[in-house]
């Protein structure tokens, strides 16, 4: 069977590289961010959002129980305002829908939120870089969110971006992810 966060992650290390900066945009528990920070090591950068401390206490506890390198930024703020912190363009992009595990239920990713972060996430990723986006229908925001998302996405330019949906087809109530790839630069294919 196929372990859809396993294939989240192969997914993102087809782009990501040592060095590279990378962006965390739903932190939650921190193994994203894990994730990020050892791909990317020591020179490279992960920045982590989430809007709530729980989350950043967590967080940080998993980077340090990894062993993960010193190259983060929690930042405790809503993902949307990723272009207020990130100045250069990320290479790889995480987005994990929903809730905090073992967290309030209540507290949600909303869609007045999640499309202006996603707007600034295209927006920010560097050529030949990648956007996962983890949906999680099982609940009435989660399968909002997940068709504003869509939409948004089949409404961008095919030259610019390439936007594939990952699903399983007979489990309608299953988390599936969405992958946002930028083309390489023109100076990449001349080398």
């Amino acid at each position: 069977m196929i372990d859809l966060l396993n294939l989240h992650k192969q997914f993102i290390l087809t782009h990501l590289r040592e060095g590279d900066t990378a962006v965390d945009f739903t932190m939650g528990n921190g193994h994203d961010t894990a994730f990020l920070s050892k791909t990317v090591g020591e020179h490279g950068h992960v920045y982590a959002f989430d809007i709530q401390e729980q989350a950043l206490t967590s967080t940080a506890k998993t980077l340090r129980e990894e062993g993960c390198p010193e190259n983060y930024t929690l930042i405790h703020d809503s993902h949307h305002k990723v272009a207020d912190y990130v100045k250069e363009p990320y290479r790889a992009g995480m987005f994990n829908l929903g809730y905090l595990p073992g967290g309030d239920k209540r507290i949600t990713t909303m869609r007045e939120t999640t499309l202006p972060a996603i707007e600034a996430a295209v927006a920010l990723l560097a050529p030949d870089g990648i956007l996962n986006i983890a949906v999680y229908p099982g609940h009435a925001e989660g399968e909002a969110e997940g068709k504003m998302i869509c939409d948004y996405l089949s409404s961008l330019s095919r030259y610019r971006v390439c936007a594939t949906l990952v699903k399983i087809l007979n489990s309608p109530t299953s988390p599936y992810f969405i992958m946002v790839e930028t083309k390489p630069s023109k100076d990449a294919n001349n080398s």
